[in-house]
């Protein structure tokens, strides 16, 4: 059975379900669906709303779509799912970083501290306008890091805030036996500073050149893009012995679409444009603390 969840910040009323899912039961939008023909079942937690529906068949991405447009004007985040994360089994949270874990863009934050901005967002905006790839825009930004003192990353780290949701994910995670991770094409400094407050257990970024101190504006070692992202999902999934059916990875831009896709449960979390085009399932209305209901015990 597949699990349809719909997650909203206020309790979602019979008359919605109604509405909602008649054409799938019936294929006629025009029909209203008895709410006690569906296998329905409630949940709350952290201040959220959650009805899981249980059903006998796979939703296409196009069904998926037209579902979550109906419930959007109740601000009703829908996701489509095979199995929920079993109980009692060991399971793996994979993170990307910056506007997923934390509000914030480190490089932009690191850049306006080096007081150019200006020339970071230029690249930045030429790579989202598809003038150039992840790798050779992040060694251009980089290079205006050129000359940053090791301590500014401390600095910066002071005024990184965690997305919302996200410490409860830093709650639950742990209790229900999973790992988590982080996957980032940021930078390991930052990693490093976060993993030693968070329960993070491993985690993948950006490494920079540093020389007496400052940092010379190169990048040290691979890429973390949206290549590596995958490989090393699947990696660390193989290593801890955990099946992808039971790895969650959580992303915001297209450079975590691989690594959502090699997931068995891939979810944008106030995705870009560019990801909601290569993926199914997303949250637009609530938070990080919404990934509580994709482990069965939550019901």
């Amino acid at each position: 059975m597949n699990s349809l969840l719909l997650i909203s910040r206020s309790p979602i009323s019979p008359s919605i379900l109604s509405e909602s899912f008649a054409s799938l039961m019936f294929g006629d939008s025009s029909t209203t669906a008895n709410v006690s023909d569906l296998n329905v079942s409630h949940a709350e937690r952290f201040g959220l709303y959650c009805v899981r529906i249980l059903h006998n068949t796979t939703l296409n991405r196009d069904q998926v779509l037209t579902v979550r447009k109906n419930l959007a004007k109740y601000q009703i985040d829908f996701l489509s799912l095979g199995s929920l994360l079993p109980n009692h089994k060991e399971s793996l949270f994979v993170f990307d970083m910056d506007s997923t874990v934390i509000k914030e863009e480190v490089i932009d934050e690191l850049a306006r501290k080096h007081g150019v901005y200006e020339a970071v967002a230029t690249v930045t905006k030429q790579a989202m306008e598809g003038g150039m790839g992840f790798d050779e825009a992040l060694r251009l930004r980089v290079k205006h890091l050129a000359g940053l003192s090791k301590e500014s990353f401390r600095e910066v780290y002071d005024l990184l805030t965690l997305n919302d949701g996200m410490e409860k994910v830093f709650q639950f995670v742990p209790t229900n036996g999973s790992k988590l991770g982080i996957l980032s094409g940021g930078f390991t400094p930052v990693l490093k500073l976060f993993s030693e407050k968070y329960p993070v257990d491993f985690y993948r970024a950006n490494g920079l050149e540093e020389v007496n101190g400052s940092f010379t504006g190169e990048i040290f070692g691979e890429i973390i893009n949206r290549e590596k992202k995958e490989i090393y999902l699947k990696q660390y999934a193989k290593d801890l012995s955990i099946p992808l059916e039971q790895v969650v990875a959580v992303g915001d831009g297209a450079n975590d679409a691989l690594m959502l896709g090699a997931a068995g449960i891939g979810i944008g979390i106030h995705a870009k444009s560019g990801l909601k085009d290569k993926i199914t399932n997303w949250i637009d209305f609530t938070d990080l603390s919404a990934l509580v209901f994709l482990f069965e015990n939550s019901f």
